[in-house]
């Protein structure tokens, strides 16, 4: 029996000959001078200090018997756990009673006695026991003092003191009954796991082989962009599927001018001057690009189509659709061959008069403007860049289809091939597949990357759970324990991919996601298994490590289930969230099977080898201190054990590891140091203060572009065009699909009205001009219809005005049934956030006018509600934890643990969010998610820390949080480390992607890692729980368990008696 030991020691030891019991109770101290040192091989009581108590004469003769065998059958049956295991009174009593049958010969682990087991007694094991007033009385279970009305009752009984409230005792015991059913069954399960070891680890191998290959015969990306990122359910998709039956876009896609977001295929190019020079005065060089591409020419089974075979066509003359700046460029290029000056050629700006007559808006083909100084009429100087679509047919056959893809692919090579030999002029080009195809690039650029993130996490976590003793380093366990959630993470991807799931970028930041707590399980598991004690056998050591951290690892994986179970809600309007938060609910699923399945199996083996004392290494026997001392030095640094000279009495050899003893020696006193702690609370001021203030500068993320590879065409083409043609918003349709009476002046003056502020492409205004201009008067009915029909859409300047009427004929009376017109607003840098605002301003107009209209173009359908539709995952993810917390705030150990979680994610969530911000990282799906990670994240790892601070019994909260880090510490510096370090090959991808998804899960585990190593245990050392009445039971056990107490009890076969 070691004399360092700090627990309460007690054995009962029987003479079945004079029927007579000793019990003996025992508080040693910690060291020879003040504990009690029995000599073992003798069995005889070498010193022994009696307390004051009336029994302290007793004979050291009567206790001979008793103290005759060593060690103890308790401490050698495992059935009394150290005191430095944070027992509670509940585990105290069972290890009373454990060590009692022990001691007796009939306890799990202990030899038995031979003749039948001795009657079980009652006994009197309640906290009352060793109070100063030692003069007690047994009542059923608890002990009741004399002379007092009221029964002083412990912990575990549950009886209560007349007067204390019930509710109180009722949530009391409603607590232990969980805590212990769960730690019960997490107990059970490391039982079962231990016993069937190759069961475990052979079931998640076959389900990741069979998962594993369907997932790369199945792989299949998905090429619908619009279905991923744009809000599934809008009124701009509605507002479409109307405007379609109205007017078919396939039409209109030359009047609705979009940036990025153009329907049906098309091909776009941006040419570029140098600065200083004047693109309009390189006509010729730029119609050289246009018949080049005019000209070029695709093969489909032996036929060769050009662009005039594919083009959309006009309806008044059957031509190809193409821009009005290219007539513009034609006049230029005539008027620089005869010799004609520039001048005589007037542009003006956005708006020109070609040759035909015609009003042209060119605001969108004309960038980087200068007009000409005091010009009334906005003529042009110079510009910098010119912009020219090609508008391709979409019938719906698959065969045009293809040739129309093509068809933009040899487009997209032209101008590579063009910008090669000719470079006096830059080119950027864009097809309706660039902007998928530079999303998908994301994750092909990525591949080399990912791995290198794996070896990264693989070579931290090998190193981090490695010591300087080669029997209890656990290197092989941490490389295990990442593989475990490698493979996992596999057969997850199997299951995606056998359910018909298509793969997109997004779905990159899963193996992060899943790494990150995962590997927080493999290192909880880790450090659970270093506070078991040694000398048990290693299945009970794993099945004490189950019920150590798996209680709590459950809870976690819950909430991550719960959380992405909502993200993946008809309540998501992202189908892109929607298919991430599926994907990643069945990676958690799979995470937790894995880690307590094969993981667990590999503890065992790693459990086995330990107690069999093999190298943890090399896997062969550990040589004796004898032999190694023969060696040379290298010999005894690889293979001895680092404790076999080290003292005998070392309570816990797994406290060397490097990371427990910098938290034990050095931080845990630095950051309770009262000089630290001010200035702990002004950076936490500051760190709030910047948060804040990035909170209130939060933007919606609706650019696709921030899910795009950085170095990829697309970006560089949005990049080009945000710069020269952000002048003017897409081209917005105004759709009016209700007969309206166009003639009556306080119509007219309504649409006035609604279009002010606009640049109107209207053939209602030149209608009206028209009607002026002529001396016409059409104050009616049917007068405004016939000039309408006979005499305005007949001329040449107006006949395309043709396509954005439609006419009814009942019998001879014509009606106008619908129309549109254009409108174009003036915008500036920030163009997709005034495009937004103009969308949310015209919206509301149209209920409260007179006029029904509805207005639509390509881009709404991605900004449509972006903001909400992006938040509300995250939203109802938040809600969600809140609502978890709130009710199960009297089911966890104690309220108090839930309060503070909740103030610690809520202030890491808002730094994440604030900080993120003020690093230019926008709302999008991929933030949302990272933010909805962030939640989980820090519950990960804030819970285990604050739930063990709330439930210590040290003196003062300073001790309290120095056992809490000394406790989880470990495990919470490993996973965080080992989480950020595989970040870093993010920064080396060429994607806007990566780069979001790198900041935003930096800034989770840095937030993270400050609140549990510097805020928490600071700010825990400030406010409640107190830690007072720990105090003043520590200092009345403490008086108290100076005195060894030796109680002799007569037992009679009928009844028990107290002497």
């Amino acid at each position: 029996m070691q004399t360092e030991e700090a627990c309460d020691t007690v054995i009962t030891k029987e003479a079945h000959g004079d029927m007579t019991t000793m019990m003996w109770h025992v508080k040693q101290g910690s060291g020879p001078e003040k504990g009690h040192s029995l000599d073992n091989n003798k069995g005889n009581l070498k010193r022994m200090n009696l307390g004051t108590g009336p029994r302290q004469h007793l004979e050291a003769r009567r206790l001979r018997g008793t103290l005759r065998t060593a060690p103890p059958p308790a401490r050698a049956a495992g059935a009394l756990p150290q005191r430095d295991e944070g027992l509670d009174r509940g585990d105290a009593a069972r290890a009373v009673r454990g060590a009692r049958e022990a001691a007796e010969g009939w306890a799990p682990g202990a030899p038995s006695v031979s003749g039948p087991r001795p009657p079980a007694r009652r006994a009197a094991t309640c906290c009352s026991v060793g109070k100063s007033r030692r003069r007690a009385r047994m009542e059923g279970v608890g002990w009741a003092k004399p002379g007092r009305p009221r029964a002083y009752t412990c912990h575990l009984c549950f009886f209560r003191r007349p007067g204390a409230p019930a509710s109180g005792i009722g949530w009391r015991m409603l607590r232990q009954v969980l805590r212990r059913g769960l730690q019960s069954c997490c107990h059970g399960l490391g039982l079962c796991v231990s016993r069937h070891p190759v069961f475990f680890l052979t079931v998640p191998a076959v389900l990741t082989i069979t998962f594993g290959l369907s997932a790369l015969n199945r792989f299949q990306p998905e090429s619908h962009l619009e279905r991923l990122v744009a809000p599934s359910h809008s009124l701009a998709k509605i507002e479409r599927s109307l405007a379609g039956s109205l007017f078919p876009l396939d039409q209109s896609k030359s009047q609705l001018y979009s940036d990025l977001h153009t329907p049906g295929r098309y091909g776009r190019v941006i040419l570029l001057s140098p600065p200083g020079d004047n693109i309009l005065l390189q006509a010729e060089g730029i119609l050289q690009t246009h018949r080049a591409v005019l000209e070029m020419k695709v093969n489909h089974k032996g036929y060769n189509y050009t662009f005039s075979h594919l083009c959309v066509l006009r309806n008044q003359d059957k031509k190809c659709v193409l821009d009005d700046i290219i007539s513009v460029l034609e006049d230029l290029r005539q008027a620089a061959v005869s010799n004609k000056t520039t001048a005589r050629v007037q542009v003006r700006y956005p708006n020109t008069k070609l040759k035909d007559g015609r009003n042209s808006f060119i605001g969108h083909q004309l960038g980087g403007v200068v007009e000409v100084p005091n010009s009334k009429d906005q003529r042009v100087k110079s510009a910098r860049a010119v912009q020219f679509t090609y508008y391709l047919q979409t019938s719906g056959s698959a065969t045009q289809d293809l040739i129309g893809e093509k068809w933009e692919n040899a487009f997209c090579k032209l101008m590579r091939k063009l910008q090669e030999e000719h470079r006096d002029i830059q080119r950027y080009s864009l097809a309706s597949f660039s902007l998928w195809r530079d999303f998908h690039k994301t994750s092909i650029l990525a591949r080399s990357k990912v791995l290198v993130s794996l070896v990264l996490i693989l070579t931290t976590a090998t190193l981090s759970s490695s010591m300087k003793d080669c029997l209890r380093s656990k290197p092989f366990l941490g490389l295990l324990g990442v593989l475990t959630v490698c493979i996992s993470i596999v057969t997850a991807a199997g299951i995606f991919f056998i359910t018909d799931g298509k793969y997109n970028s997004t779905l990159l930041g899963i193996p992060f996601f899943a790494m990150g707590h995962g590997t927080k399980g493999v290192f909880e598991l880790l450090s659970g298994w270093r506070r078991t004690r040694e000398t048990l056998p290693f299945k009970d050591r794993v099945a004490d490590a189950y019920s150590d951290v798996m209680v709590t690892y459950t809870m976690t994986s819950s909430l991550y289930f719960i959380t992405f179970g909502m993200g993946a809600s008809p309540f998501t309007n992202i189908e892109a969230v929607k298919v991430f938060c599926q994907n990643m609910c069945v990676s958690i699923l799979l995470n937790y099977f894995y880690i307590f399945s094969f993981f667990g199996s590999c503890l065992v083996f790693a459990g086995q080898l330990e107690q069999n004392r093999y190298h943890s290494i090399f896997c062969c026997k550990i040589p004796s201190a004898e032999y190694l001392d023969r060696k040379p030095v290298w010999f005894q640094a690889v293979m001895s054990d680092g404790h076999q000279q080290t003292s005998h009495h070392e309570t816990n050899p797994y406290q060397h590891h490097f990371i427990q003893h910098f938290l034990r020696e050095h931080y845990n006193e630095w950051i309770t140091n009262i000089y630290v702690k001010p200035f702990v609370v002004i950076l936490y001021l500051i760190y709030a203060s910047f948060s804040f203030m990035g909170c209130l500068q939060i933007s919606d993320g609706a650019n696709v572009i921030n899910l795009l590879a950085s170095d990829s065409p697309s970006v560089s083409f949005a990049m080009v065009q945000q710069k020269y043609f952000s002048n003017y918003s897409p081209v917005i349709g105004f759709y009016i699909y209700e007969p309206l009476q166009y003639w009556n002046s306080s119509v007219q003056e309504d649409l006035r009205r609604l279009c002010s502020g606009f640049t109107a492409v209207s053939w209602m205004e030149q209608y009206y001009q028209f009607l002026r201009v002529s001396n016409i008067s059409a104050n009616n009915k049917s007068d405004f219809i016939r000039v309408l029909q006979s005499s305005f859409l007949k001329k040449p300047e107006f006949q395309h005005f043709r396509n954005d009427i439609i006419f009814s004929k009942a019998g001879d009376e014509s009606n106008i049934i619908a129309s549109r017109l254009y409108l174009v607003a003036r915008t500036s840098r920030h163009k997709q956030k005034e495009v937004i605002e103009v969308l949310e301003k015209l919206r509301p107009l149209s209920l409260s006018k007179s006029i029904r209209f509805i207005v639509f173009n390509p881009s709404f359908v991605f900004m449509d509600h972006y903001s909400l539709s992006v938040t509300v995952p995250l939203l109802i993810a938040g809600f969600g934890v809140l609502l978890v917390l709130i009710l199960t705030f009297f089911l966890v150990i104690h309220p108090l643990g839930n309060f503070w979680l909740i103030l610690s994610v809520t202030s890491i969530e808002l730094g994440v969010l604030g900080l993120m911000t003020l690093w230019n990282v926008d709302m999008d799906c991929i933030s949302i998610l990272c933010l909805i990670y962030t939640l989980n994240f820090a519950i990960d790892h804030c819970a285990p820390l604050l739930y063990t601070f709330v439930l210590a019994t040290e003196h003062t909260r300073t001790q309290c949080i120095k056992s809490s880090l000394q406790e989880h510490g470990t495990a919470i510096l490993q996973n965080i480390t080992s989480f950020i370090i595989g970040l870093v090959p993010l920064l080396f991808v060429p994607s806007n992607l990566t780069f979001t998804l790198f900041k935003c899960l930096l800034l989770t585990g840095g937030c993270t890692l400050l609140h549990c190593f510097v805020i928490l245990p600071v700010f825990l050392t400030f406010f409640p729980p107190s830690k007072k009445h720990h105090k003043k039971k520590k200092r009345a056990k403490r008086k108290e368990r100076e005195e060894i107490e030796c109680i002799e009890i007569q037992e009679n076969p009928d009844h028990v008696t107290t002497v």
